[in-house]
C-alpha cells in the first residue's frame, strides 16, 4: 500500500505545477529554461561514463533533451495561458497517443482499448472546450496542449531506450542541460527570465518539488506496483491540477465541462488499466519535468 501511495503521491505533485508557474508570470520558453537548469543541479552525482558507452541509450537521452525542450515550453505556455484543466487534460492525450503509436513505432502489442478509448476522448475534450456550445473555448490552450502531448509521447519512447543505460535520476538530470541548449537555440533571448527575481525562485520551486521530488517519489513507489496500475494512478495529475484551477484560480468548468474532464479522465484510466502481456522489459517510468 505504502508503494501506491508513493505513486500517487508523484502523479499528484505533478499536478501542482501551476501553483508556481501562475505566479511566477514567465512565458513558456522562459519557465521551460529555468526549470531544466534546476533539474540538472544533480548532474555532477549522476554523471558515469560507462552509461554512455551504449550508444543506443546515449542517441535516445539527445532526443529526449530535444523533445522534452518542446514538450516543456508547450506545457507552461498552455498552464500560464489557462485554465488549467484545459492545459493538463489536453496533454494528458499522451498515454493515448502512446498507446496508438507504440505498435507502429516500437512493436508493442496493439490495445484494443486505446483505439475504442481515442474517440471517447475526443468526446470528452469536445465537451470540455465548449463545441456543444457552438465554438471553442481556451483553442489555444487545447492547442498548446495537445502539442506537448506529442512530444510527450516522443519522450516516453526515448526514455525506454535511455533507461537501457540510465538510472531514472539520471535520465532527468543528464537531459535537462542538452534541452536547455536546445531552448535557448530555438528561442533565444526570448527563454531568458527578464531579470533574476523572485519569479526565477518561484519556477525553481516548482522544478524541484514537481519535477526532481515528484520523479523520484514516483518512480520509487513504480518498483513494487504493476505496470499498468501505475499508469492508471497518473491520472491524478490532471484531476489535481483541475482541482487546484478551481481552488486556487477560480476556473470553473460547468457541468459540461465536468462532464467532459471526467470522460477523458474516464477513458485514460480505462485503456492504462488494460491487462497486457509482457514482451519485454517493464516500462520506465516517465520523467517529468
Amino acid at each position: 500500500m505504502k508503494s501506491f501511495f508513493m505513486v500517487a503521491a508523484g502523479a499528484a505533485l505533478w499536478g501542482c505545477w501551476s501553483l508556481f508557474l501562475r505566479p511566477a508570470g514567465l512565458s513558456g520558453p522562459q519557465s521551460a529554461l529555468l526549470s531544466m537548469l534546476f533539474m540538472a543541479l544533480p548532474a555532477p552525482f549522476v554523471l558515469r561514463r560507462e552509461a554512455f558507452r551504449d550508444r543506443r541509450a546515449t542517441i535516445a537521452l539527445a532526443v529526449l533533451a530535444v523533445c522534452d525542450a518542446a514538450n516543456a515550453a508547450l506545457f507552461f505556455a498552455a498552464i500560464q495561458r489557462g485554465p488549467v484543466a484545459v492545459a493538463v487534460l489536453t496533454h494528458y492525450l499522451a498515454p493515448l497517443f502512446i498507446a496508438l503509436a507504440a505498435p507502429v513505432l516500437i512493436g508493442e502489442r496493439r490495445s484494443a482499448r486505446a483505439l475504442m478509448g481515442a474517440p471517447l476522448t475526443l468526446a470528452g475534450l469536445a465537451l470540455l472546450l465548449g463545441v456543444h456550445q457552438g465554438g471553442f473555448a481556451s483553442p489555444q490552450t487545447a492547442l498548446l496542449g495537445g502539442g506537448s502531448a506529442l512530444f510527450f509521447m516522443a519522450n516516453v519512447l526515448a526514455i525506454k531506450e535511455a533507461g537501457r543505460a540510465f538510472s531514472p535520476l539520471a535520465i532527468s538530470a543528464l537531459h535537462a542541460p542538452l534541452s536547455a541548449v536546445a531552448l535557448m537555440l530555438v528561442f533565444g533571448q526570448d527563454a531568458l527570465p527578464p531579470a533574476l527575481d523572485s519569479r526565477v525562485l518561484w519556477v525553481g520551486g516548482g522544478a524541484l518539488l514537481c519535477g526532481l521530488v515528484g520523479n523520484s517519489v514516483f518512480t520509487v513507489g513504480l518498483r513494487r506496483v504493476p505496470a499498468a496500475s501505475a499508469s492508471a494512478l497518473t491520472y491524478l495529475e490532471p484531476l489535481t491540477a483541475a482541482v487546484l484551477g478551481w481552488i486556487a484560480f477560480g476556473e470553473r468548468l460547468g457541468v459540461a465541462g465536468l462532464l467532459g474532464g471526467a470522460i477523458v479522465l474516464a477513458a485514460g484510466v480505462w485503456v492504462a488499466s488494460e491487462s497486457r502481456a509482457p514482451q519485454g522489459p517493464p516500462p520506465l517510468a516517465v520523467e517529468r519535468g
